[in-house]
């Protein structure tokens, strides 16, 4: 037997034993198995990933309501009546309201509420105002801060265009009753109150006025 021949049977030998051991390592594929992974193309991932976010959930709306909810479902109907509403600017305006209508309602000031309030509102605040000018009486107010702010519903009127959208408000301030001596009758002017309310704004989507009307007050 040459050299050349039993180089190559050694050589076998050694093949048959390095595949057995991989075998008694590795085992055999059986079973659920992760498949190799595919090459990946970084063109069709960015085109993936462009149809996920163009057709996913509007965060604008999905950030403050419950996705698929009424509240929802009206939100974007406003949205395709007025392409440039933004939930999120609505709501950082009516924090500006909020503490305007609650200081001019504070302070007697009906000529600064009438813009923004619906007509039977206004005629609500204005009977209170009214009561107190007769009674004597005159609040001492300051106004602290929001504590919290969240938006509550909304509803759209497909037929009139008209959005109402509530917004929940835990305010903050300080306020004093005083008679018409000057003398405190309720309140202390040092003492932090919470005021809790509801307050329903309106109006027409795709109007040239920009402008929300408080439509309805609650607690």
């Amino acid at each position: 037997m040459n050299s050349p021949f039993i180089s190559l049977l050694v050589l076998a030998g050694i093949a048959v034993f390095l595949i057995l051991r991989l075998r008694s390592v590795l085992g055999t594929r059986e079973g659920f198995e992760k498949p190799p992974t595919p090459r990946v193309d970084p063109a069709a991932n960015a085109r993936r990933d462009f149809e996920v976010i163009d057709g996913g959930p509007d965060r604008d709306i999905t950030d403050h309501v419950e996705d698929g909810s009424d509240a929802a479902k009206a939100l974007a109907a406003m949205k395709l009546a007025e392409p440039g509403f933004s939930v999120s600017e609505f709501l950082g305006g009516a924090r500006g309201a909020y503490e305007m209508i609650l200081m001019a309602f504070e302070n007697g000031d009906v000529d600064g509420l009438r813009p923004f309030l619906a007509e039977d509102v206004m005629e609500t605040f204005e009977t209170v105002i009214q009561q107190r000018e007769e009674q004597g009486l005159s609040i001492d107010a300051s106004f602290v801060g929001i504590r919290e702010l969240a938006l509550h519903d909304a509803s759209f009127d497909r037929g009139t265009s008209t959005g109402e959208v509530s917004v929940r408000f835990v305010g903050e301030l300080t306020s004093v009753v005083r008679n018409a001596s000057g003398e405190v009758v309720e309140g202390d002017p040092t003492e932090i109150k919470r005021q809790r309310d509801i307050w329903t704004f309106s109006r027409q989507m795709g109007s040239s006025d920009p402008n929300w009307i408080l439509v309805a007050t609650g607690g």
